[in-house]
């Protein structure tokens, strides 16, 4: 029965049924301060509803702070993990909630955040493991959000580095992986090709390119989905880019794909050469 419930809620994540993802973390009121007016967040929640986005990602007083009702075609993810930008070690993250916290507030998912290479690597993946047990255990969806980042890492964007942080999210016992894409972006195949699970991929391309060309070419990479925060947020227009977004995630963007599957062409204006692009923080 358990195993049902956890499949129940593998498939409220994606809209579309069809096993593809856009997410939209909002977790940076911890890590980085206000996203947006405190009076505006239902507005914000309204718009990336309405913009078709699969899921959100908050933390958990911020979950039982709005009504219920706004995600009416929307998965709620509760974010487990937090540190702030203010901390003496950035990439130390600590848990500040739990499984059958996010089960009251009516979570489809949770997410934990481990930092690969960084100074406290073995607390985070000990965490990690324990998460993944409460979640057998209670059928809840677990995403690792894992990254390479920290003083040990010399290439955060080698498609070897990310395809063994892939693999310890399956081993640990997560159901998606969040993470950092490989560059040149075309590498990224690689890092799907040895995957056990469905990758989102984290971030956009911080030098302010077309997201939705980006994210049609790490589609086109064989990634599940997007997980994209900061770049929707704090866009003109969230519902729009959201749609525009949903649209390439679930296959609705027209387009012809090039070598090794990559799009890599913009509707509206000249081809973007992704191996310059270095993928930024979702």
């Amino acid at each position: 029965m358990l195993k049902s419930g956890k499949l129940f809620r593998l498939r409220r994540l994606s809209l579309a049924g069809d096993g593809r993802h856009l997410l939209v973390p909002l977790d940076h009121s911890v890590s980085d301060g206000p996203i947006v007016p405190a009076g505006k967040w239902d507005d914000l929640l309204r718009a990336l509803v309405d913009g078709g986005a699969d899921g959100i990602i908050v933390h958990k007083g911020r979950a039982g702070a709005f009504a219920p009702d706004i995600l009416k075609t929307c998965a709620l993810v509760v974010h487990l993990s937090a540190s702030t930008a203010h901390s003496a070690d950035v990439h130390a993250k600590v848990l500040v909630a739990d499984v059958e916290e996010a089960l009251r507030l009516g979570a489809d998912a949770v997410s934990v955040h481990v930092n690969i290479g960084s100074d406290t690597e073995a607390r985070q993946l000990a965490d990690l493991g324990a998460v993944a047990r409460s979640c057998d255990a209670w059928g809840m969806p677990l995403i690792a959000m894992i990254y390479p980042r920290g003083p040990r890492i010399a290439d955060p964007h080698d498609p070897a580095l990310l395809a063994h942080l892939a693999n310890v999210a399956a081993d640990l016992g997560a159901d998606m992986v969040k993470t950092s894409v490989a560059l040149p972006l075309e590498r990224m195949a690689e890092v799907v090709a040895d995957s056990p699970l469905p990758i989102l991929a984290a971030g956009g391309p911080p030098d302010g390119s077309d997201l939705v060309e980006y994210g049609t070419a790490v589609m086109g990479a064989g990634c599940q989905g997007l997980a994209i925060g900061r770049r929707v947020f704090s866009a003109p227009s969230p519902r729009e880019l959201v749609s525009r977004l949903a649209a390439v995630v679930h296959g609705g963007v027209p387009g012809t794909a090039g070598a090794g599957g990559l799009s890599t062409s913009s509707p509206t204006g000249p081809p973007t050469n992704y191996s310059t692009i270095v993928a930024g923080v979702a």
